[in-house]
């Protein structure tokens, strides 16, 4: 019975995997037939035939979710494991189970422990006698076009056998960590997601904070995620106090400077980028300070990479660091200014809404 509710963790695992594999919209059936081996209290270890059936509905594209219906997970248990169980009064046999499965999709690794719950079942006085299992899996993300896979591993059931009257029996409840039998395939599904990945674009709106300079500036533009990477922002500006009382404004303007990459992680992405920055007007007091070609003297690299809460379909938060290098070209006071905003520790914190 454990068993059955790991198999029946797996089954949905597996269901949850080929929802989001191919194009089609049909319900698919899915079949799996798995024997365990499990330890049982008094009579030692027991093999248990699994078997697995649910359908599933798939989205058109990569970044899409599936989910999945009419899943059934059958375990029967053999004669031994019955005479054993009646030895001690049970009449019937009720538990739950943690069913582990590891989904691969493209760069993705996710690790799955899905819950069940075995439903209560009649034990005869002998033979064998077959339990139900089930359970739910919620929806789930597959970001990435390419090979995709579900492999299950073992479970582990905690199992309550109790008598007529409902009380329990000599053995209490037991868990149970069940191991899938060698030679076995412990891929549930295997297949290549293909197609073009699907294409986010974003709205930005947040602020960019300059750890040295102490200030802080706000930020809209653009961002595009998906087979291509791009982030566009806005020219702005922040006001700052020079040696801790005169009023100053430096102007920024971050411009791509090299390749923009990223890649999914956990249902967002990370976003690589080279950005050039300029200073091209720096003010205090009201009066400039800097020539028009004051600027970082080398590109920054940025990381940008979705916090909690975000989705690809809607946006959400999105963070990240970067260091200025020593600034070039801004005059006579380049030295000056270059101290006000080198270093490392400053940030993005940016929401993105989905247009």
């Amino acid at each position: 019975m454990r068993k059955t509710r790991s198999l029946l963790a797996a089954g949905l695992a597996c269901l949850a995997l080929p929802l989001a594999v191919p194009a089609a919209e049909a319900s698919t059936p899915v079949v799996k037939r798995l024997s365990y081996t499990c330890p049982f209290p008094l009579i030692g270890l027991q093999k248990l035939d699994v078997e697995i059936k649910a359908s599933f509905d798939v989205p058109s594209a990569p970044g899409g979710t599936f989910t999945t219906a009419d899943l059934a997970v059958s375990v029967t248990v053999p004669d031994k494991s019955t005479r054993g169980l009646a030895l001690v009064g049970a009449a019937s046999i009720e538990g739950t189970a943690s069913a582990g499965v590891m989904l691969a999709n493209g760069p993705l690794t996710l690790p799955l422990s899905l819950p069940l719950t075995v439903a209560k079942t009649a034990v005869p006085a002998s033979g064998a006698f077959t339990t139900q299992a089930a359970g739910s899996v919620p929806p789930v993300q597959l970001p990435n076009a390419g090979r995709t896979t579900l492999t299950i591993g073992g479970f582990s059931t905690r199992l309550t056998p109790k008598k007529a009257d409902g009380s329990y029996t000599g053995l209490g409840s037991f868990t149970s960590d069940c191991t899938l039998d060698p030679g076995q395939d412990p891929v549930l599904l295997s297949f290549d997601l293909a197609g073009t990945q699907t294409e986010y674009r974003y709205a930005v709106a947040g602020s960019t904070a300059l750890k040295v300079l102490g200030a802080t500036a706000p930020l809209t533009g653009s961002l595009t995620a998906g087979p291509v990477f791009a982030t566009a922002l806005d020219e702005t500006a922040a006001d700052f106090k020079a040696f801790g009382f005169v009023p100053g404004r430096a102007d920024l303007r971050f411009t791509p400077d090299g390749p923009q990459t990223g890649e999914a992680v956990d249902g967002g992405f990370a976003a690589h980028s080279t950005l050039a920055l300029a200073l091209p007007q720096v003010t205090l007091f009201g009066l400039p300070v800097a020539d028009a070609g004051c600027r970082a003297s080398a590109p920054i690299p940025v990381d940008l990479r979705t916090g909690p809460g975000f989705a690809m379909a809607t946006g959400g938060p999105v963070t990240g660091t970067y260091a200025i290098p020593p600034l070039t070209g801004c005059g006579a006071f380049t030295a000056y200014l270059s101290s006000l905003v080198q270093g490392g520790g400053n940030t993005f914190a940016l929401t993105l809404t989905a247009r």
